[in-house]
């Protein structure tokens, strides 16, 4: 990769990109077609994580923001959306902040809540029109999604291919947004009532030229237009903090902390710093693809264990091995743990799920490769799939696997269906085990949970597993911090793995100053 070769206009920028406030240089690469790398400089990189998440951690560290397959889900500006208070606004004229009308899914019944508009940008797209029994049209995105009775769904296989996920077809009946409870939503009720009744069935799905699309971000990931419920980008708003706009920006402009190693060491130093426990990998990997370029984590490594800062990374990248020294001097003066997520021994099933990441074997031998070096590992055997690699045959396999490569423990999770994950996996099951689909339906009915009893009989089955490989050390639960606090959450009590966290307690940090980036 010729990464310094790359001509820069005066303002430090590539041709034909708009100009960022103090950038250091703006970076394109044939690797990564179509990406530009913007190299910043941070103020801080410590992130504090919210004292109400049920994670074991208060601090974390991502060195790269963006993402390169984020999803568009657009409709034009003349849509009307639902406002809180009952009326509408075209979709053109929302503004950041609005009050409008989302979901939630509580006790497995999506109800309709306030929610706000967080960001709001324009592209111009290839649209379709999108047409129902009751004469209801909408002109969206092709890659937009609407709710179904059978779940989310993009209006097109042309949106839907890119990102794995079904396509509405004529005959698809959609959720009309007056099925829906609305309590404490004065002035909402009413106007969904007018529509009761309607028919939902979807006649046509039309390609109709570009257009001027716009698209949000609101607080639920979702908004009511046209009496339909529509999925947005949750994440994208954070783009907006960069300086940079929440919509293309996101997709192919991805932020470097060009000075993270620097700028942590100075934190970590500060005399109000207590060296607790910082987490990495939680949230982005940090041993994607772009950290063989720039090879930022040696020098947060050496940040955080020169300053007596327990550490702990979790990683599917083989990347990580590289840096195998740095983790191990680390190791010698604070605690340390190393965490790695292996779902599956079969090579197929593996490409068909999680295609893009190292193989099962090379992370067998990363869990190797880290033992040898004397570091703990504790292995993540997530998510299980119900019935495709939950067979006591296939876990006692690959349990059998990872205590042969050295680890110290291992957990068993069961696969979890958020919002967006289910979506993506339905369309996957459909494809590749159509056969399964009615099982996964009553498994999930309640929620991105698996029902208690299929839990209870995995954690029955495992137990024995784990005590016969030697791997059933850890117990620090998914669902709270070390300490017991009060993030603990029952429906989700899987035990984070011995050696995927360094040995000390986890405070609960109250008020600490955000990340923020400059761009100065």
């Amino acid at each position: 990769m010729r990464w310094a070769g790359q001509q820069l206009d005066d303002d430090g920028t590539l041709p034909g990109m708009p100009a960022l406030k103090g950038l250091v240089r703006s970076v394109r690469t044939p690797e990564f077609a179509g990406i530009t790398f913007h190299e910043v400089r941070a103020r801080s990189v410590l992130n504090r994580v919210p004292g109400g998440s049920p994670m074991p951690f208060a601090w974390t560290v991502n060195p790269y923001r963006g993402c390169s397959h984020a999803c568009t889900y657009c409709t034009v500006g003349s849509t009307p959306v639902l406002r809180a208070d009952g009326g509408s606004v075209p979709m053109a004229d929302l503004r950041e902040g609005d009050a409008v009308v989302g979901t939630v899914v509580e006790g497995g019944v999506r109800r309709l809540v306030r929610t706000h508009v967080l960001a709001h940008w324009s592209s111009r797209r290839a649209v379709v029109r999108v047409r129902l029994a009751d004469g209801t049209e909408v002109v969206v995105g092709a890659d937009h999604r609407l709710l179904a009775r059978t779940g989310w769904r993009h209006v097109s296989r042309a949106g839907a291919d890119g990102h794995g996920g079904t396509w509405m077809v004529p005959g698809d009946a959609l959720v009309g947004a007056e099925t829906l409870p609305a309590p404490g939503l004065a002035g909402v009720r009413d106007v969904l009532d007018e529509s009761r009744g309607a028919d939902r069935t979807v006649v046509a799905v039309d390609a109709v030229g570009e257009e001027e699309v716009f698209d949000v971000t609101t607080t639920t990931g979702d908004y009511v237009a046209v009496g339909l419920v529509h999925h947005n980008c949750f994440a994208r708003n954070t783009h907006t903090y960069l300086d940079l706009d929440a919509g293309d920006d996101f997709d192919r402009q991805v932020v470097v902390k060009l000075n993270a190693p620097e700028v942590l060491a100075c934190e970590v130093r500060s005399p109000r710093w207590t060296r607790e426990h910082v987490a990495m990998g939680t949230n982005t990997d940090p041993y994607q693809r772009a950290e063989g370029r720039y090879r930022l984590m040696p020098g947060i490594i050496r940040a955080l264990g020169s300053s007596g800062t327990p550490l702990s990374i979790l990683t599917k990248g083989t990347l990580l091995a590289r840096d195998l020294p740095e983790i191990t001097a680390a190791g010698r003066d604070v605690p340390v743990g190393v965490g790695v997520s292996l779902a599956m021994l079969d090579p197929d099933l593996h490409r068909s799920v999680e295609p893009g990441t190292p193989t099962p074997r090379a992370r067998l031998d990363l869990v190797r490769r880290i033992t040898d070096a004397g570091l703990p590992v504790g292995v993540f055997v997530a998510p299980v799939l119900p019935g495709l690699t939950d067979s006591d045959e296939a876990l006692d396999a690959l349990l059998g696997e990872i205590a042969a490569a050295g680890a110290s423990g291992a957990s068993v999770l069961a696969l979890h269906l958020r919002p967006g994950t289910r979506e993506w996996f339905h369309g996957w099951l459909a494809r590749e085990h159509p056969d399964l689909l009615e099982r996964y339906a009553g498994l999930y009915r309640r929620g991105a949970y698996v029902q208690q009893a299929y839990r209870t009989d995995l954690a029955r089955r495992v137990g024995v597993l784990l005590r016969r490989h030697g791997l059933d050390g850890g117990g620090h639960h998914m669902g709270g911090r070390l300490d017991g606090g009060k993030g603990a959450q029952p429906d989700n009590p899987e035990p984070w793995p011995d050696g995927a966290l360094p040995r000390v307690p986890a405070a609960v940090v109250q008020e600490t100053p955000p990340e923020q980036l400059s761009l100065l």
